[in-house]
């Protein structure tokens, strides 16, 4: 009964220029699977001993400088994946600015991953539009997100967003826009556990 909502959701998204990602979570299990990614309304933070670490991405940000993720170890990390390209990622950027200034005295960083825009100037563009204060990897060939295994991101989901804890691990993973409301419960929970 619910494929053809399921199906209608991601035409919906497609035509929006974003993709819509359809998880365990989604497929009317209790709770999906442990790990899998959801939603913003129905993410949860994964206990610890259920957590995968983050790969090591590393790369130049938008102007060209290096950036790793191994270098925020030990501060919680909100992971973002956005294009400039994509609807939804316009909605929610005031939203994960406001929660990175509002959270770094809590000792947590925010990273974007840009993907799939060839053009740095478009990014660059974006980033200006949205008063963007957080640094962004270029990935233009998506090439940084298939280090992920697909049940923590899926390639094809934009936005996504993942809280990595203080030791690496991915606590949350979210497909799809998410809001200060949504995210900021969460952002808290991992940043007031023990490293």
């Amino acid at each position: 009964m619910r494929r053809p909502l399921l199906v209608a959701a991601a035409g919906l998204a497609l035509a929006a220029g974003c993709v819509l990602a359809v998880t365990a979570a989604d497929d009317g299990a209790p709770g999906g699977a442990p790990g899998a990614v959801r939603a913003a309304a129905q993410a949860t933070v994964l206990a610890p001993g259920d957590r995968q670490d983050a790969p090591a991405l590393a790369g130049g940000d938008l102007d060209g400088r290096p950036v790793a993720l191994d270098g925020f170890r030990g501060d919680v990390v909100v992971l973002n994946v956005w294009g400039s390209w994509c609807a939804p990622c316009r909605a929610e950027a005031g939203d994960l600015e406001r929660l990175s200034r509002e959270t770094r005295s809590a000792g947590v960083r925010f990273l974007g991953v840009n993907t799939r825009d060839r053009d740095r100037s478009a990014a660059l563009a974006f980033v200006r539009a949205h008063g963007l204060s957080f640094p962004s990897l270029h990935d233009p060939d998506g090439d940084l997100l298939l280090h992920f295994p697909p049940a923590l991101l899926n390639p094809q989901a934009v936005p996504s967003t993942l809280v990595i804890d203080r030791r690496g691990r991915v606590a949350v993973a979210i497909g799809g826009a998410v809001t200060d409301e949504q995210l900021r419960p969460l952002v808290t929970r991992v940043a007031q556990e023990d490293s």
